[in-house]
Order: structure tokens, then C-alpha cells, then sequence
């Protein structure tokens, strides 16, 4: 991994972080997702329209369908995260989903593309598991008391699912076809703003009060948001996606610091040590 790929993904990582951030103190639904994701397709329509302009890029043949898929995967995780954030507390979800990510698009990159790790890297999955395992609280995750916390797990794991399945199929649009990731990632944006505004316009006296009362949130959330993947997007043009996925979350320690500092959130301690064993099995995964 070269590296100017490293930080571009280290920078990436931060402003993921920040804008999730935004996203749980907003702890809002659909009609926010759809206030943000309007924010960002107008970032995307001023930048995609002068990077057409600058290089007049042609495009190959069929690829709605690639952005459509794309757009189709982001628009779940968007809202498996906002359902999440209203379950579960930062620090828990925002370091489960992102640690769930890595694991699933390396297994899907073996599976699918024939990438094939190390020990060192299979270590690193083991180690990620282990982690996974120790910040939901193991077995204590099953007793009745624990119910609400289960919840935000499983729509942790939900949206890490999300992640990995887009972060492959986006490595391969980038990196086969060419597809310039600005052009690439706006047309997932509009295909996310054209699935929600039916049900935005059903709901659209909450989606005025997401406008009034958290539209600062949204914006960071639609301006941060793009910045960051296209950040990674562009790493993906000439790095593999076995490295990107992992490297990408060390987000996970900035999240849970998030979670137990500025959040005050309980059992920081344990999630802290979760995030720190997360991230050296996700660079054991890297270096493998």
C-alpha cells in the first residue's frame, strides 16, 4: 500500500468519523437521511458538473446498472445506521459497523476475486472477531436485561454487511472500469435521493422539522460524507480493496474516543480496548 493510498485513507477515516458523529447526535430517520443525502447531490452537482466540463470523460456503455446496485446497497446502509444510532449507543454501533466491514469485504474479495491473505492476515480476522466478540459483551449480550443493546448490534452488523458488499462492488466500478469516482459516487447520491423522496414527500412535515431543527448536523453529515469516500474511492483506483477495507478503520478508535469523551457514554473502558484490538487486527489484515 503506497503511501500516498494511506492518507488518503487515513485522512477519510477522520472525517468519517466526524460525520457519524453528526449522524447519532441528530438521531433521526428517514426524513434526515433524505435532508443530508439533498445536501450532498448538491455538492455532487457543482463538482460532477465542472469535473465533466475540465475533462469531458467518456463513460462506458451499461453502467447505470453498476451505479444503480451501488446506490441500492447505500441507501439501506443509511438507514440500517440511523435505525442503528437510535438503538445503540455510539461507541458500541459506530466501531461494530466498521470493524464488521473490513472482515466481511476481505472474505467477499477471496470468495468472489481470488485475493488471497497470509497467516498474519487470517490472524488479523481472528483477532477482529475476538474484539467483535468481547465489545457486545459475549454471552451477557443474551440475558434479558441486554435487549435493548441487541438491538443496536444487530443493525450494527447490518450496516457493517452494507459496507462490505458496497466497498467491493465500488473497488471493482473504480478500479476496472474506470469510473471516475466523483461521477461514480454522485450517481449513487441521486439514486439515493430518488429512492427516498416518495416516502420524504409522505413524510414531509418531519422532514421539515429535520430541516429546522438539526440542519446543521445534516449539513456535515452531506458535505463530509462525500468528501470522505470519494477520498477512498480514489485510493481504490490503484490500491486493492484487501488493503483499503482494512486501513480504512482505524475510524474505529476515533469513533469509540467519541462515544466515551465528548458522548459520556457508559462502559467506555471495555470498548476503548475493543476498538484497540479492532484496529491491530484490521493492520494485521492490512499487512497480510
Amino acid at each position: 500500500m503506497t503511501s500516498l493510498a494511506l492518507g488518503l485513507v487515513l485522512v477519510a477515516a477522520f472525517i468519517h468519523a466526524t460525520w457519524n458523529y453528526a449522524a447519532k447526535r441528530a438521531g433521526g430517520g428517514l426524513p434526515f437521511v433524505w435532508v443530508s443525502s439533498t445536501i450532498a447531490l448538491g455538492l455532487y452537482a457543482v463538482a460532477g458538473t465542472a469535473y465533466w466540463l475540465w475533462w469531458q470523460p467518456v463513460l462506458p456503455a451499461g453502467i447505470w446498472w453498476i451505479v444503480l446496485g451501488s446506490g441500492l446497497l447505500k441507501t439501506a446502509y443509511s438507514l440500517l445506521l440511523q435505525r442503528a444510532y437510535r438503538l445503540g449507543e455510539f461507541s458500541l454501533v459506530y466501531p461494530l459497523t466498521r470493524g464488521t466491514a473490513p472482515l466481511l469485504a476481505t472474505t467477499a474479495a477471496i470468495a468472489l476475486f481470488g485475493e488471497r491473505p497470509t497467516a498474519l492476515a487470517l490472524a488479523g480476522s481472528s483477532v477482529i472477531v475476538a474484539c467483535i466478540f468481547y465489545l457486545t459483551g459475549g454471552t451477557s449480550l443474551l440475558h434479558a436485561d441486554r435487549a435493548h443493546l441487541r438491538q443496536g448490534v444487530w443493525h450494527g452488523l447490518a450496516c457493517g454487511s452494507c459496507v462490505a458488499l458496497y466497498t467491493v462492488w465500488d473497488q471493482r466500478a473504480v478500479s476496472q472500469l474506470h469510473l471516475p469516482p466523483v461521477l461514480y459516487d454522485g450517481g449513487t447520491q441521486l439514486v439515493i435521493f430518488c429512492v427516498l423522496t416518495p416516502f420524504a414527500w409522505v413524510r414531509r412535515g418531519e422532514v421539515a422539522a429535520a430541516w429546522r431543527n438539526h440542519r446543521g448536523k445534516a449539513a456535515i453529515v452531506g458535505l463530509l460524507s462525500p468528501v470522505a469516500y470519494v477520498l477512498i474511492l480514489t485510493a481504490m483506483t490503484f490500491t486493492p480493496v484487501s488493503y483499503i477495507a482494512p486501513a480504512r478503520e482505524v475510524s474505529i478508535l476515533i469513533g469509540a474516543f467519541f462515544g466515551a469523551h465528548l458522548l459520556k457514554e457508559a462502559d467506555a473502558p471495555r470498548r476503548l480496548l475493543a476498538a484497540g484490538g479492532m484496529v491491530a487486527g484490521i493492520i494485521a489484515l492490512a499487512l497480510g
